[in-house]
């Protein structure tokens, strides 16, 4: 199924997560280690989290995922669209990645977010290679951590090292080209966030080597920082931690304000049996029904497959509203 446009992807979030358990991914520690998702639906009280919204967005439609997965067209405007469902590989290490690539992969996975976190990209790229799975079908992000330098001239060569890297690594795969590259975390100002986009942008039209430039955990005034310059290019998502029970009034609204999709990311928990889904899928499908993508991190395959099979049923508006409500309420 396919969403368009997206003048406002909500994809807030970190390329962790929705399907990991419901952890609540910290900004300050983008290594936090996950938390099963069985172990924490089964102490909390139901209740989805993890989620890319977007506004306006129209509704994925409703999808049998065992077929397909939805997806969504990007404001840059490439024909290639980006699956609403994709797997972050953000804790594992090179041959955990390796294997839960593989399994990711022949379980439907097109979309998948390789964290220079992690330190894992590398198992990532050769289980890509092989699995045979031509290049063209595949969406993949890298990122880059240059946030601790600054001044735009620093800020822009240490970003520009992390393009390079990214390549070298993604080359153990024989992956020489990335849909997406992903700042992980903004300079300490609007100068240093103009130098790290100045290599973002000739990533993009000097060497050729990624279609789309995004963010994560950029504010507001960071987005300004980018956006002032009136020729610049348009950041295509900002990565954020949202979930049921962390979602911050305005989160979406200011980065649907700028045209920038936002993926949320965050652990999930849910509640309702009245479609004979588990507790994880609708939370789920909060998520895609608030106008996001999803990002899942499991190491079952079961879990894996569970995750795709959210875009055949669609909660009510009451339904929505109640989740929505759960941390106000204090369940959460």
């Amino acid at each position: 199924m396919v969403l368009t446009p997206l003048k406002s992807l909500a994809l807030l979030g970190c390329a962790i997560a929705v399907a990991a358990a419901l952890q609540l991914p910290s900004p300050a520690s983008p290594a936090a280690e996950a938390v099963s998702r069985r172990s924490v639906v089964s102490t909390l009280i139901g209740a989805a989290t993890a989620a890319s919204v977007t506004s306006p967005i129209n509704t994925p439609s409703v999808a049998n995922a065992a077929d397909s997965t939805a997806s969504v067209t990007l404001n840059s405007g490439n024909k290639k669209e980006f699956p609403l469902a994709s797997f972050g590989l953000q804790v594992y290490d090179d041959d955990t990645a390796y294997k839960l690539t593989l399994t990711a992969l022949e379980v439907g996975y097109r979309n998948f977010f390789a964290s220079v976190l992690a330190k894992n990209q590398k198992g990532f790229a050769k289980a890509v290679k092989a699995s045979g799975i031509p290049r063209d079908e595949l969406y993949i992000c890298g990122t880059v951590l240059s946030n601790r330098v600054s001044g735009e001239s620093v800020a822009y060569q240490k970003t520009k090292q992390g393009c390079l890297e990214n390549m070298e690594v993604m080359a153990a795969g024989q992956i020489d080209h990335l849909d997406m590259i992903m700042l992980d975390y903004p300079g300490p100002n609007d100068e240093s966030i103009r130098g790290q986009w100045r290599a973002f942008e000739e990533m993009l039209s000097k060497d050729k080597t990624v279609d789309d430039l995004a963010v994560s955990n950029f504010s507001p005034n960071q987005l300004d920082a980018i956006l002032v310059n009136k020729d610049a290019t348009k950041p295509t998502v900002n990565q954020l931690p949202f979930s049921v029970a962390y979602h911050p009034a305005g989160i979406v609204d200011y980065n649907a304000a700028r045209h920038i999709g936002a993926i949320l990311v965050a652990p999930l928990k849910a509640i309702g049996k009245n479609y004979g889904k588990s507790a994880a899928q609708v939370g789920l499908r909060w998520i895609v029904q608030s106008g996001a993508a999803f990002s899942t991190q499991s190491k079952k395959r079961s879990h894996f497959e569970e995750d795709l099979k959210v875009f055949d049923f669609a909660l009510s508006n009451e339904e929505m509203e109640k989740i929505s409500g759960l941390a106000g309420a204090g369940v959460l």
